[in-house]
């Protein structure tokens, strides 16, 4: 048995530059991996299998089965796995949770099967599955441009810092590629937001709020009916510095960890789903638990 823990992440910056010929968008952004994970779980077995705790996802829909289905295709592996799947992570919750849960994937059937794909190999089939997937197999906080497949590693943030995330029970048909269209063409920026954040990150100075950035912004309220409700519930409880996550609907803020707790503390109290995480390093991001292999 083989365990990996596939954690989320926030953009810290979010930017679009222009949209490409094939259909894609060139992005520039920085990523960060959190402690809100979910578990996967690969065993042996004769055929293909997956197993959610939410059994409303379909399964031959979810980007781990695509994934398992994809490597073996490219490899020509006829062996099966077994792979059960506990979401912790909100879904289409813009914290990429089914990008993190297709990386952990191809990380583990790579080892379960003992197929000793490369990491460049693993890339190029990451980059196949979805934009966010080849930084989740990478882990720790990085510069990804392109459409998600240029990743230049970056210094983890230092300090006390948390990151409360309240998620709102919103849902919209289609996320990303509505946020997408949505978004007009004076959004664009040339990434100079995301270009800041990296010199900074690099000359290891403290990551203040006013330095995240999130194209999505502009669109954010007319695309998620209440998410400005949400927003001011967040500054109502003491958040400042609010940014939407991803393409959301999640919004996040940094805040000193006491702090954080206060604020997760008080939208607790009011019904609100809401996390209190901490900044990931890329070793633990990689962790993996091994079980007896049979």
């Amino acid at each position: 048995m083989i365990i990996f823990q596939a954690y989320a992440k926030v953009n810290l910056t979010l930017e679009v530059l222009g949209e490409r010929t094939d259909g894609y968008h060139d992005v520039a952004t920085v990523l960060q991996p959190v402690d809100l994970s979910d578990t996967l779980t690969f065993e042996p077995a004769l055929s293909l299998s997956l197993e959610c705790s939410l059994p409303e996802l379909p399964m031959e829909a979810n980007l781990v089965y695509r994934a398992a289905r994809l490597l073996q295709e490219e490899t020509g592996q006829k062996a099966g796995a077994r792979i059960r799947l506990e979401k912790g992570i909100p879904v289409a919750a813009g914290l990429g949770g089914g990008s993190s849960d297709a990386a952990a994937t191809l990380r583990g059937l790579n080892q379960l099967w003992g197929l000793g794909l490369e990491a460049s190999q693993l890339h190029e089939l990451a980059a196949r599955l979805g934009s966010d997937v080849p930084f989740f197999l990478y882990g720790g906080t990085a510069l990804v441009e392109g459409r998600g497949e240029r990743l230049t590693p970056l210094p983890t943030p230092q300090g006390d810092l948390g990151v409360v995330l309240l998620h709102p029970p919103i849902t919209l048909a289609n996320k990303t590629a509505a946020l997408y269209r949505a978004l007009p063409h004076n959004a664009y920026t040339r990434g100079e937001a995301t270009g800041a954040l990296a010199h900074c990150l690099r000359d290891g100075k403290p990551l203040k709020a006013e330095a995240l950035f999130n194209a999505f912004a502009a669109v954010a309220f007319t695309s998620f009916p209440c998410l400005e409700h949400y927003w001011s519930v967040f500054e109502e409880a003491g958040a400042q510095g609010v940014h939407l996550a991803g393409t959301g609907p999640t919004l996040y803020i940094l805040a000193p960890w006491a702090e954080g707790q206060d604020i997760e503390r008080r939208l607790l109290g009011q019904g609100f789903e809401v996390y209190l995480v901490k900044m990931v390093e890329l070793q633990a991001s990689l962790s993996v638990s091994r079980g007896l292999l049979h």
